[in-house]
């Protein structure tokens, strides 16, 4: 078992995913949740539930409310209207695209990271069944974290459990781990604050229910994939700070 991690936590499906994967895998977690002032503050709520249900004794909230002032979505102001999902199939990006906001995530992550003398981060992003936002992408995380150990002089390591996963596939990995239920009840993945199942209009609640259905309907199979990848992709590296 490894000594310590800290994972940025937003309550939702993937990030509880990461989250309890990481308490089998490290001795202590470090759970980090932003408020940068969203739509809603339903997902802050199910973040402090969830830490607080799984016995995790470090949970900071940051407040990032300067995110908000410079950034104009539907996600940000409660005035603008979130798409639905057949909607939104036509644009380039996403109206819930919030500009910036995974690299004010990670800096700030891997800041807090290097006071804690902790070298790994984990973020539940992925680039296989996503909304279409550029900063999930694996090569961004790649060119970011090797920016931000340069400029630190530290060798962090941002770990994307998830990143080539399909949602059907992250299902698989809740149920594998045991806690299936529990991600389909406690988390918050809605981009209008409902729990569980959600709105089912969203872009976010499409792509979490259709994975869920797709897992529930073919669940060896889809397991079966899972292990098959689980040892394929590793995104989990070591950056030479001396370039």
């Amino acid at each position: 078992m490894q000594n310590s991690t800290v994972v940025l936590f937003s309550g939702g499906q993937d990030s509880t995913i990461c989250l309890i994967q990481a308490m089998r895998e490290y001795e202590f977690v470090h759970c980090l949740t932003f408020d940068y002032g969203q739509r809603h503050s339903y997902e802050i709520d199910a973040a402090r539930d969830i830490t607080q249900q799984l016995g995790i004794s470090s949970h900071k909230l940051i407040n990032i409310s300067v995110l908000n002032d410079l950034s104009s979505c539907s996600l940000t102001r409660k005035h603008l209207l979130v798409s639905n999902f057949d909607a939104q199939q036509d644009t380039d990006l996403p109206d819930t695209f919030v500009p910036g906001r995974n690299i004010l995530f990670l800096t700030l992550a891997s800041i807090y990271a290097y006071q804690l003398k902790v070298e790994t981060l984990i973020t539940g992003v992925c680039e296989t069944d996503f909304s279409g936002y550029p900063d999930c992408r694996n090569d961004f995380i790649l060119a970011l974290n090797t920016a931000i150990s340069l400029g630190m002089s530290k060798a962090l390591i941002f770990k994307t459990p998830l990143m080539w996963l399909t949602k059907s596939e992250t299902w698989a990995l809740a149920d594998t781990l045991g806690v299936l239920d529990f991600v389909m009840h406690e988390t918050v993945t809605c981009y209008h604050g409902i729990k569980s199942d959600g709105c089912r209009q969203c872009n976010a609640c499409h792509l979490r229910n259709t994975g869920l259905r797709e897992y529930l309907d073919n669940s060896n199979a889809i397991k079966h994939s899972l292990y098959n990848k689980q040892n394929l992709y590793q995104t989990n590296m070591k950056i030479d700070t001396s370039i």
